[in-house]
């Protein structure tokens, strides 16, 4: 192990009630000191107008569980300025967040099952389609595709000037010159959502039910594995602050905050 090897583990703060809709997501929103949470509410590629963000506090107490409607099987998010993002299977749908409604729905030509969002910080958001195997950027109203022939790529994660890709049990590093290196392999292959910690430090959920610790090119530790109770943990949002991830449990319901403890 190198100097970057550490222990890891987490320790359960709470859980919410069962208030939410299939919930796929959550976001940690600091400006507004909230959760977002997007809750599918119906099939996962279901374009039913059932879905749903709510608004947690961040103890998990519910400020508007219907905070925003009408969406369709809504999953990742990203903040950039007053705007929240939301993949909403074949659209990226852009919301209003002072307004707290749909200014703008923008279709990806070609998308079937869009997953996950990062914005990069010249606003730049990159949008993850896991059944295509394409991330899909989009500038300026403009859609293009940022990387394709991928087996499964789910969660998104911009770094300065990299982009990073959760695809079927591999964490990879984009280049702006396109050029594709891997981070950790390995991994369940239903992994879902990647958040950092510190520099070269992540964390990376498994719909499945596993969560780990990741330090690149040196160790994964599992922080805990849920399968046996039938508890996934969909795509996960962090206070780095504080050191709390929130999971949405999926067809559980809820959110549950795990306090990561590093050594």
């Amino acid at each position: 192990m190198n100097a970057s090897a550490q222990k890891a583990t987490v320790q359960k703060l709470w859980a919410t009630d069962t208030i939410l809709k299939i919930p796929e997501s959550v976001l940690v929103d600091d400006k507004e000191n909230c959760l977002w949470v997007s809750n599918i509410d119906g099939a996962s590629n279901g374009k039913d107008g059932k879905g749903s963000i709510s608004k947690l506090s961040k103890t998990g107490a519910p400020i508007n569980l219907e905070w925003v409607t009408g969406l369709n099987a809504p999953k990742g998010m990203a903040r950039y300025k007053q705007e929240l993002y939301v993949a909403d299977l074949t659209e990226l749908v852009v919301i209003d967040i002072k307004k707290a409604s749909i200014i703008k729905r923008i279709p990806v030509e070609g998308s079937v099952f869009l997953n996950d969002v990062t914005v990069n910080k010249n606003g730049a958001v990159f949008v993850s389609d896991s059944r295509t195997g394409k991330v899909h950027r989009i500038e300026n109203g403009v859609v293009s595709i940022e990387v394709e022939n991928l087996q499964g790529p789910n969660g998104l994660l911009s770094i300065e000037d990299q982009l990073l890709i959760l695809d079927r049990g591999s964490l990879l590093s984009i280049t702006p010159g396109g050029a594709i290196s891997k981070i950790m392999d390995g991994m369940d292959p239903s992994t879902d959502g990647i958040e950092r910690v510190a520099p070269n430090q992540y964390i990376v959920s498994c719909w499945n039910g596993i969560v780990y610790f990741v330090a690149a090119g040196a160790q994964k530790i599992t922080l805990f594995d849920t399968r046996s109770e039938k508890i996934n943990s969909a795509d996960i949002g962090y206070d780095a602050k504080n050191k709390i991830i929130y999971v949405p449990t999926f067809m559980k319901n809820s959110v549950v905050a795990y306090q990561l403890q590093l050594q």
